[in-house]
């Protein structure tokens, strides 16, 4: 089993990184959104988290940011109906922790935010892995802990036109850099560095 991959970026695309180990061996990972978007330039040094799914007639490695991403997109691959490129939109739409606040929450409307997820599959998903999404273990350290105004400004800027991965980001960025006190004052300091971009 290939569990991480170290070395220099090559190439990049927006699902996919292929990285020159010192062996000399070069490894393609397929990634979600939030990984290209972290990603360092090419020529430098990056270290993914990585699932190897063997099939007959292929292998392909995925890479994550973070341990606790790969657990969660292993634990994707647990419910019926869900393939590794299933578990990687889902990634790419939402934030690990968001992923399972919403199973947590049985969450149905926040799991068909992601393309090629409707009602149905929302359910399935939720009921093969609301109890289980624990095992996967607690979210990293950094950054910080989701909160109910944050959730509901993260949703205010999805119903501007945000997607769920920006408005997490911006969210956050703005928690971490000082406690606001409502959830408009939260909205515009995330607007501000959203349309700073």
């Amino acid at each position: 089993m290939i569990s991480q991959v170290r070395g220099t970026i090559m190439h990049r695309e927006l699902d996919r990184v292929e990285i020159m180990t010192a062996s000399g061996v070069a490894y393609e990972c397929l990634i979600p959104l939030s990984v290209f978007e972290s990603l360092p330039s090419e020529g430098q040094t990056v270290t993914l988290h990585t699932h190897l799914v063997v099939r007959e007639d292929a292998w392909h490695l995925y890479g994550f940011a973070h341990a606790y991403e790969r657990a969660v997109f292993q634990k994707l691959l647990h419910a019926k109906g869900v393939g590794p490129a299933l578990a990687l939109g889902i990634l790419s739409a939402l934030t690990p922790d968001r992923v399972v606040r919403a199973l947590h929450e049985k969450d149905v409307l926040t799991l068909m935010r992601v393309p090629r997820v409707g009602r149905k599959k929302a359910e399935q998903i939720i009921l093969d892995l609301a109890d289980k999404i624990d095992a996967v273990g607690p979210a990293p350290a950094t950054g910080t802990a989701p909160s109910p105004l944050g959730d509901d400004a993260v949703r205010a800027l999805i119903a501007l036109g945000y997607n769920q991965t920006e408005a997490d980001r911006a969210v956050r960025a703005v928690v971490e850099s000082g406690a606001p006190k409502d959830v408009s004052s939260l909205v515009r300091g995330a607007l501000s560095r959203l349309t700073a971009k």
